[in-house]
């Protein structure tokens, strides 16, 4: 059976390379780039250096052609924080550029690699004991232009996905809310911010549950919702006991398992922190001060 035709955006990019081992043996990858190395320096074999926010998009039509899926990683970045606004105009603008050439060339579907900062206001209901739980179905809330841009992109999916724009057809698309995809999360737990490592270890997201997520995400027939939109945001965490996001929609509309737990998986470094807690709850002290 001939391997489907993936296009990944931003290839050289961190959360691309945590996945690509395994998606270049399953797929037949289309790696594209506007730089070649990755962030260490290292050559990315296969990158074609392609800009995606040439405004002409037949610049880079043809990598686009023929393709079954297309992971949108790619983003800019701002040079100054006084540029931020821009660099995520950009962003939206790079998003509809993939979306409107993907459309054009009948790829089935784009999963796009969003971040949890599109709903990062209600971590201040969160962590101020006014909100417990966040699900993928609340109105995204962002007090950044990070998590603007992101929200952005989400709005900007539903809207090819509903078929009203472009040539009518719905571009299937997947938003992936990305959590903390690093093995750093416990660099700094914490005795006095126990709220801290509770954010922290509730964002883990490892590397072979971020690529099941992305297969999933690719190879799942149907993701239409009640209304027969081909649309859906999942949230990009796995199993954390810790959990303060929701992926009850992942485990049921594309069967995501994920293998890996935050509490089990540093459990060795939670531990002495927890015993440091409970030895100044004993004496009085209070764990958040």
């Amino acid at each position: 059976m001939a391997k489907r035709r993936v296009v990944i955006t931003g290839a050289a990019g961190y959360i691309a390379g945590r996945s690509l081992p395994v998606l270049r043996e399953r797929y037949d990858l289309c790696l594209l780039d506007v730089r070649q190395t990755d962030r260490n320096g290292n050559e990315v074999e296969g990158i074609v250096r392609t800009d995606l926010l040439n405004r002409d998009r037949n610049a880079y039509r043809e990598h686009f052609s023929d393709t079954d899926a297309v992971i949108h990683c790619g983003f800019t970045r701002a040079n100054a924080p006084e540029d931020q606004f821009l660099a995520e105009s950009d962003n939206i603008a790079m998003a509809y550029n993939v979306y409107q050439t993907c459309l054009e060339e009948n790829v089935r579907r784009v999963v796009v690699i969003s971040s949890n900062h599109a709903t990062d206001f209600y971590e201040t209901l969160i962590w101020s004991g006014r909100m417990e739980f966040v699900t993928p179905d609340m109105r995204p809330l962002s007090d950044n232009f990070y998590g603007w841009a992101k929200a952005s992109y989400e709005l900007l999916g539903f809207a090819f996905a509903a078929g009203k724009v472009g040539n009518g057809r719905k571009l299937q698309n997947i938003q992936l809310r990305i959590g903390g995809p690093r093995e750093t999360v416990a660099d700094n737990l914490r005795t006095e911010n126990l709220k801290g490592m509770h954010r922290s270890l509730g964002a883990y997201l490892s590397a072979r549950d971020q690529t099941q997520l992305l297969i999933r995400s690719i190879e799942t027939e149907n993701i239409e919702d009640e209304n027969g939109i081909p649309f859906q945001i999942f949230y990009g965490i796995s199993g954390n006991s810790h959990n303060f996001w929701s992926i009850a929609n992942a485990r049921k509309l594309i069967g995501y398992e994920p293998e890996d737990n935050s509490l089990i998986r540093f459990a060795d470094r939670i531990a002495p922190v927890l015993a440091d807690a409970k030895r100044d709850k004993e004496r009085g002290v209070d764990a958040d001060r």
